[in-house]
């Protein structure tokens, strides 16, 4: 895909479009940033007093094109903080560079976030889990290009990053007591990132589960590594959306539309708990 950051330096992409949404906001400064993955776009209707900001508006952003994902900052109020939520993002498979998958989130860490939260919908490679588990992030592995490739942004971080704890374990344990007021079960796994856009053969997913992933996705990773790099802590909920089939099932097929139904369905249980969690920040 032919976008302005293909002739523009990333860090005045950056700038630029951190400039312009700023100026939308008029004052507001959001504190937590949000990302929504497939079907997981309706946390933003719990959003109030909300400013809808397309990316299309925004100069030298690219456009997310994934079933499920409006395209879309929307920032406004959730659980008592000023907030800056990814309605849809920026994938890999789509075409675009790393740098063009993790701009919204550098233009929001320019922005001021000091928290950002992650959402995928996700295959279990774990075959104790079930469609509908939440699944929080505890570490993961990135099976995609690596973000921080080519040169360093020093004033985003250093060279090389730790990331001994990409998922901020306070955070982790805050969600769990969250989780258990509201009654709700979460899992607690391992996601893989791997770049699609085809989902994942029997024998693929049988690999994964040996690595030690639970659930695969196509997405997160690039995003949690930029806000590490940044020091910024993360909290990440993979929502099951399916479950790896056994390669002896001849009626298994894996479908876009059903997997966006899915994860449409557990979006309360996510939304409840980030709203709660984000209120005890």
């Amino acid at each position: 895909m032919d976008t302005p950051m293909k002739t523009m330096a990333q860090p005045q992409i950056i700038k630029t479009a951190a400039a312009y949404i700023r100026e939308q906001l008029k004052g507001r400064q959001p504190e937590v940033g949000i990302v929504l993955g497939s079907g997981l776009g309706k946390l933003a209707d719990e959003i109030t007093d909300p400013i809808v900001i397309p990316y299309n508006q925004v100069e030298g952003f690219p456009v997310s094109t994934a079933v499920g994902h409006k395209g879309n900052y929307i920032v406004g109020n959730l659980g008592g903080k000023c907030v800056i939520a990814m309605q849809g993002r920026i994938h890999f498979y789509e075409g675009y560079g790393m740098g063009e998958v993790v701009l919204p989130i550098r233009v929001m860490i320019t922005l001021g976030i000091k928290y950002l939260f992650v959402s995928n919908a996700a295959g279990a490679t774990n075959l104790s889990y079930h469609v509908g588990d939440l699944m929080i992030i505890r570490d993961h592995i990135n099976l995609l290009p690596n973000p921080l490739i080519g040169p360093n942004l020093e004033e985003y971080g250093p060279r090389f990053p730790d990331m001994t704890r990409p998922y901020d374990p306070k955070l982790i344990s805050l969600a769990e007591e969250v989780a258990a007021e509201l009654s709700i079960s979460l899992r607690k796994g391992v996601y893989v990132a791997c770049s699609g856009p085809s989902y994942e053969t029997p024998a693929e997913y049988k690999y994964f589960r040996t690595i030690g992933a639970d659930a695969v996705g196509m997405s997160t990773t690039p995003e949690v590594i930029v806000a590490r790099h940044a020091s910024i802590p993360v909290f990440g909920v993979s929502v099951i959306t399916d479950v790896a089939p056994s390669s002896d099932d001849a009626e298994y097929v894996t479908d876009e539309n059903a997997i966006v139904e899915a994860a449409d369905a557990a979006a309360h249980k996510m939304t409840a708990i980030f709203k709660r969690l984000i209120a005890r920040l």
